[in-house]
């Protein structure tokens, strides 16, 4: 949610920086589009399938590959990547439609960790492949 009700909130070292996300960082961006047919799952932690049924619908619906992008390359786009591999999915990172808060966090996980549970590559190749 909007005001991070749910959070887990153990102790830890370093805490969730202060303004992190952007202010609208909870609002649909309605350039997107958004048909009634979209299935919309709601994070409730980094990675998307931590407390969602997001691997029950994927199967439902013979889903076997994965396109990930998003925000935050080494936290919540790594957190679905790993759990997503773990869970048997093939997954495609899609390096130019992701970001960190730095570039070395962001070349760290598509150097190091992504080529090693999936497939690196360009939104142009992703679409290009379609």
């Amino acid at each position: 949610s909007d005001d991070y009700a749910e959070a887990l909130k153990q102790p830890v070292d370093a805490a969730t920086p202060a303004h992190a996300l952007p202010e609208n960082w909870w609002t649909w961006p309605t350039a997107l589009g958004k048909k009634d047919s979209d299935l919309e799952v709601t994070k409730r932690q980094w990675g998307a399938f931590y407390g969602t049924d997001l691997e029950l619908q994927l199967r439902r619906r013979g889903i076997d590959t994965i396109i990930l992008c998003g925000i935050s390359t080494n936290i919540g786009v790594e957190s679905t990547a790993r759990n997503a591999w773990e869970l048997g999915f093939n997954l495609i990172i899609a390096e130019d439609a992701c970001s960190a808060a730095s570039s070395e966090q962001h070349q760290s996980s598509m150097m190091h960790i992504f080529p090693r549970i999936g497939r690196v590559r360009s939104v142009e190749d992703i679409l290009n492949a379609l």
